[in-house]
């Protein structure tokens, strides 16, 4: 038995591994995220965990708008690029192909099996070292055919960002 039970059964939890970029004017990013769910049917609503230190709070703050790309599994090197933050790797964005999404002007990543674009709802302070995002989907489509158990997934990767 594990020492820290309540670790390891958050570490049960599967989650899906997407990329989150933003833009607020000019400025574009790109991470990976893997704390998401859709939390309403009507409006659609999607949150994220969102680490409050992270270049890409800042831009949806200041933008409003986030755009979230969905992977399959075997498309994975895609998203590597995305893995270091912004001051770890300042001039990530400047080889990455994408397309403008069209209700955000946020980033399609290129390899992308889908997208669904938000308008930010509301910052929530969680008093953590994450806040939870909420955004209403405004738009969306689908890039690549895919069945669920195709979509990328922390565990397709072998990490955990959970405990």
């Amino acid at each position: 038995m594990p020492s820290d039970a309540i670790k390891y059964a958050l570490k049960l939890m599967p989650y899906g591994f997407y990329s989150l970029t933003s833009r607020y004017g000019d400025d574009i990013n790109a991470m990976v995220c893997n704390w998401v769910t859709q939390v309403s049917f009507e409006p659609r609503l999607l949150i994220v965990g969102l680490q409050k230190t992270c270049y890409t709070y800042e831009l949806i703050e200041k933008g409003g708008v986030f755009t979230l790309n969905i992977f399959k599994a075997v498309d994975k090197e895609a998203l590597m690029p995305f893995t270091k933050g912004r001051d770890k790797r300042p001039d990530k964005m400047e080889n990455t192909e994408y397309t403008e999404a069209p209700e955000t002007g946020c980033p399609i990543l290129k390899g992308a099996a889908a997208y669904i674009e938000c308008r930010m709802i509301r910052m929530i302070n969680a008093n953590g070292d994450h806040d939870i995002l909420v955004g209403e989907v405004i738009g969306g489509d689908i890039l690549q055919e895919a069945e669920v158990d195709e979509i990328l997934t922390l565990v397709d990767l072998g990490w955990s960002y959970a405990g």
